[in-house]
């Protein structure tokens, strides 16, 4: 039940296009409406500052990312 519940979410987050903020690269980051090449790298820069993001609401303090941008970015990405 467990491998199944893990695979729908992993199916969902795919196929939604759910990004994964603590894991993906340049590229990946990219792939959400709103951030270009420049975010995603203050993007990567403040996870590797602070160790991974602990919750969505944390990217207000990535350079170039206010409240109306998160805001917008909470059904693209996660942290987990």
């Amino acid at each position: 039940m467990v491998r199944l519940v893990f695979a729908l979410m992993l199916f969902f987050s795919f196929a939604f296009g759910v990004v994964n903020i603590n894991k993906a690269n340049s590229a990946q980051l990219q792939t959400i409406n709103g951030i270009g090449p420049t975010k995603a790298q203050e993007i990567i820069k403040y996870r590797k500052a602070h160790g991974g993001f602990k919750n969505i609401n944390e990217l207000v303090n990535v350079k170039g990312i206010g409240p109306k941008t998160v805001a917008k970015l909470k059904s693209q990405v996660s942290v987990r």
